[in-house]
């Protein structure tokens, strides 16, 4: 059987060294890490899961627990988490909640079940109160939009800040009558009406709303959903309006997307007759056609601060925890670009 000594040897480097690049406990170079992951596969290693457990009372897995996979930005940042707890050392398992109360208790259940080292769940459902109690039974960083109040390791995204810059944009390309697709009206906010999106898309709204105050220009909001098809309906409703919007903004790329489907099978063009800007900036937008202005949230920063965060609370379960929110980028292309501007 091939040992961790026996890829050491062939590759030149230390036992240390080939510890240190398959679990990531300590910094190596690329290329020194690009060296033993070629001679790991020559020689066909594998790690003896099994005794490392048994060595550091460790599992070697975590969970990751995202509302679905079938959507542009969960897909997105679930495939980049497995991919950096992976070079972390880690493995990972990830499962839908539906956006469910009881789908993320379910995440937390199975993680204590199958004895995860950790656990990172996208929370929609679930009250402050809850998440407290059920992190003192498994490591846990919460991504999303809650306010923890710092009792949880957390890492959020700059949503109010992004909306009001998309929001800007579309004020600054001559927009006057302003839609949001993704939030009801504001007065529907208030009443309690919280769409699937949870707080993310009020975060947002509340961006784009006051912006749309501070320029005094009309806006209304409408809201079907999260998929692509709910864009499409929104579409139909934004075109019933008196007064048909110059500029919308979605609070998602994918409700985006069905927009601009939408706007199209009734004979309306964009950017030549609305602008529409998407937050998420997911790949497809750049593919899209037109290619889709968006809102870009520092997923790599989001990705590494997560990574970074449930590897401290894992090695040190008493350390303070902190809350973090990463930066972001406002990408404009051809859905905000006025016809010979």
């Amino acid at each position: 059987m091939v040992t961790m000594r026996d890829v050491a040897a062939e590759a030149g480097v230390s036992t240390m060294t080939v510890s240190n690049a398959l679990t990531g406990r300590r910094p190596v170079s690329d290329r020194t890490r690009q060296l033993v992951m070629e001679t790991v596969e020559r020689l066909g290693y594998q790690v003896n899961v099994a005794a490392r457990s048994l060595r550091q009372g460790r599992t070697g897995v975590v969970g990751i627990a995202v509302p679905t996979l079938d959507s542009h930005y969960y897909s997105q940042l679930g495939h980049r988490l497995v991919q950096a707890f992976s070079r972390a050392g880690l493995a990972t398992v990830v499962e839908e909640t539906h956006a469910s109360r009881e789908g993320e208790l379910a995440a937390f259940r199975d993680s204590r079940l199958n004895a995860y080292d950790g656990l990172v769940i996208a929370a929609l459902g679930l009250t402050e109160r809850e998440i407290n109690a059920l992190s003192r039974e498994v490591p846990v960083v919460v991504l999303g939009e809650q306010e923890l109040h710092q009792t949880v390791d957390h890492v959020s995204m700059p949503n109010v800040e992004g909306a009001e810059a998309a929001t800007r944009l579309l004020v600054r390309r001559g927009c006057r009558r302003l839609a949001i697709v993704g939030s009801p009206a504001p007065e529907e906010l208030r009443n309690g009406a919280l769409p699937e999106g949870g707080a993310a898309f009020t975060l947002r709204a509340e961006g784009f709303f006051r912006v749309a105050r501070e320029h005094g220009v009309q806006a209304v909001g409408v809201y079907g959903g999260v998929t692509q098809a709910a864009g499409a309906r929104c579409a139909q409703e934004l075109l019933a309006l008196p007064d048909r919007p110059d500029g919308v903004f979605c609070v998602t790329d994918t409700l985006a997307f069905g927009l601009v489907r939408g706007l199209a099978d009734h004979g309306v063009r964009v950017p030549d007759d609305v602008l529409v800007v998407g937050f998420d900036d997911v790949e497809d937008a750049r593919f899209h056609i037109p290619s889709l202005s968006s809102i870009a949230p520092d997923l790599e920063a989001l990705v590494g601060e997560t990574v970074r965060l449930l590897g401290r609370r894992i090695a040190t379960p008493a350390a303070t925890p902190q809350d973090v929110t990463v930066g972001f980028r406002l990408l404009e292309r051809e859905s905000t670009s006025r016809p010979g501007s």
